[in-house]
C-alpha cells in the first residue's frame, strides 16, 4: 500500500514514501548544508526511520561528522547525483531527514523555522519565522 507522501531522486531511480506529517520542518543556514545542498540553505524535516520505506533504487552513503562532532549518513542517488535524505543521525536518534525537494508533492510543507542564523549571507532576508542563530533547543 503507497504510504501519504512520495519522494524520489531527479532521476527516479531511488524512490521512497512515509505517512507521518513533518513537524519539524527547518531551514538551515549552517554551513554544513550549504556545503551538501549547494545553495545558500537547506530545507529538511525529520521523520521517525520506523515510518521510512526505501521502495525503489539503492542510494550511496556518504558518512560526514559535521560540525557538532556528530556523525550522519548523507544518500543521494549514484545515477544522477541528487541529495535524497539523511540517515544514521547520531544527534537524532531514530530519525530519517528527507530533503524537501526530494517529496512528489511539497505542497504544504511549509518550514517552521530558521536555525544556524548567524550563518545566513546578508541577501539572503529572513522569513516570517522564528530565528534561532544556532539549533534550537
Amino acid at each position: 500500500m503507497i504510504k501519504k507522501h512520495t519522494a524520489q531522486c531527479a532521476c527516479g531511480e531511488v524512490k521512497f514514501e512515509f505517512d507521518t506529517d513533518a513537524e519539524f520542518i527547518a531551514i538551515c543556514h549552517c554551513l554544513d548544508c550549504k556545503k551538501a545542498s549547494g545553495g545558500e540553505a537547506a530545507t529538511f524535516f525529520g521523520i521517525p526511520e520506523s515510518d521510512f520505506v526505501l521502495t525503489s533504487g539503492k542510494p550511496k552513503a556518504f558518512h560526514y561528522v559535521a560540525q557538532s562532532g556528530k556523525g550522519l549518513d548523507r544518500n543521494f542517488c549514484p545515477n544522477c547525483g541528487a541529495r535524497v535524505f539523511t540517515s544514521n543521525l547520531e544527534s537524532f536518534p531514530g530519525l530519517v531527514f528527507v530533503t524537501l525537494g526530494s517529496l512528489d508533492n511539497p505542497q504544504g510543507v511549509e518550514p517552521k523555522l530558521e536555525m544556524f542564523t548567524k550563518r545566513r549571507l546578508k541577501w539572503a532576508d529572513p522569513l516570517n519565522l522564528p530565528q534561532f542563530e544556532n539549533m534550537p533547543n
